[in-house]
């Protein structure tokens, strides 16, 4: 079997609001690259990239994988991940890796879980993750911990979720941490609490918080502040587990991390991670030395989200609650739409290879979106509320 081709098309899906971040806010809409490797027997993998329209940067690639044998992923890492440093991107390589696992589940007949050692569970539980909200439903926008609270009360309710995470750093740090408590006290001593500043905090900023937040014993402070540096520095003073998907989010900065005593949690991702194999070889760094595994979200449609599912699947001690921005989209592009929540899980995807496929209408449709609304990572580090407004890490 042998690649023949590779196909690229950027898609955007409106979202049920606006998300603040402390880098800016998304507009709106997430957006998605969708690419399509075609064997010679007619076999098609799905894979999927975010970071922007990255239309010509997978078709850069191309040249270097035609001819290559979708089974040969070592080979395929090589020639795009390892060869040209500076044209190096493992979010590239990890769209590339998921579609040929998809082929290869195809033309198996297998799932791609099976291809990464087997699933030990047939379902993931995910978070309510929460963000400062523009444009909610009702037309308002959160400005208060009470109005985050109530949000989580409610994605409990209704998809059934019992773990929450913030994505802090918008708002004043005394205000966040009180989201938290407010969610312990309005759902209990069993649901979930993690908060994400995203490194913004200075370390005293960190600590200070992380002291305040110990009485509500959250699983873990993620990315508190600024670097392994940072993030070591805070784990000394506080007694909360510290998570993360920045420092490190790739294997040159893992073993740092490790000597310094950087982290507890890991979270993987697949594109950081060098595609789900690669997860699965972070897994095993985080079991040699006790190190705990979570999974980070990146704003995914249906084809990477259920190149998660099966990748987590296989994962023993991914115990923690994934990470989804999944409940703010309001449609997906697969034929099954939007996967549904069941008691705070979504199911690992059924059928060969990643066990879904694009509904060609629905990439129609968001393909012509995206040219309407355009690629917004040129915008993406700005408020449209706050227009003098720009990030400061460590300025808090």
């Amino acid at each position: 079997m042998k690649i023949v081709d590779i196909k690229a098309r950027t898609v955007a899906i409106p979202l049920n609001c606006q998300l603040r971040h402390n880098t800016g806010v998304h507009p709106g809409y997430f957006l998605r690259t969708i690419i399509e490797v075609i064997t010679d027997e007619g076999i098609i993998g799905l894979g999927e990239v975010g970071g922007g329209d990255q239309r010509a940067a997978i078709l850069k690639l191309k040249p270097r994988v035609l001819g290559l044998d979708p089974f040969h992923l070592e080979t395929i890492k090589l020639k795009v991940l390892r060869s040209i440093y500076y044209l190096s991107n493992a979010r590239l390589y990890a769209a590339l890796e998921m579609a040929c696992l998809d082929i290869q589940g195809k033309a198996l007949n297998r799932p791609m879980c099976d291809l990464l050692g087997g699933s030990v569970r047939g379902k993931i539980p995910m978070i309510a993750y929460l963000f400062w909200r523009y444009d909610r439903a009702d037309g308002k926008d959160d400005t208060c911990a009470e109005d985050l609270a109530e949000y989580c009360v409610e994605l409990s309710e209704t998809l059934g979720v019992n773990a929450m995470k913030l994505k802090a750093g918008v708002m004043d740090p005394e205000e966040e941490a009180r989201v938290l408590e407010l969610c312990r006290d309005r759902l209990g001593s069993n649901f979930g609490l993690r908060i994400d500043p995203n490194g913004v905090w200075s370390v005293p900023t960190a600590v200070r918080i992380g002291r305040r937040l110990e009485a509500v014993a959250p699983e873990y402070f993620e990315d508190p502040s600024w670097g392994l540096n940072g993030n070591a520095q805070v784990r000394k003073q506080i007694r909360i587990p510290i998570a993360t998907n920045m420092y490190p989010a790739r294997f040159d900065d893992l073993a740092p991390a490790i000597q310094i005593g950087s982290i507890d949690i890991v979270l993987t991702d697949i594109h950081y991670w060098e595609g789900p194999r690669g997860v699965k070889e972070l897994a095993s760094v985080c079991r040699t030395f006790n190190l705990g595994v979570a999974m980070h979200s990146g704003a995914e449609f249906g084809i990477e989200m259920a190149a998660m599912l099966h990748t987590a699947s296989t994962i023993p001690e991914m115990t923690f609650s994934g990470d989804a921005h999944y409940h703010y989209l309001t449609d997906d592009i697969t034929t099954v739409g939007l996967m549904k929540y069941e008691n705070g899980c979504l199911k690992v995807p059924e059928g060969p290879g990643l066990g879904v496929e694009l509904d060609p209408e629905k990439m129609d449709k968001y393909e012509r979106y995206y040219e309407e609304k355009g690629d917004y990572y040129a915008r993406f580090h700005a408020d449209p509320r706050r227009p003098d407004w720009y990030p400061m890490v460590g300025g808090i």
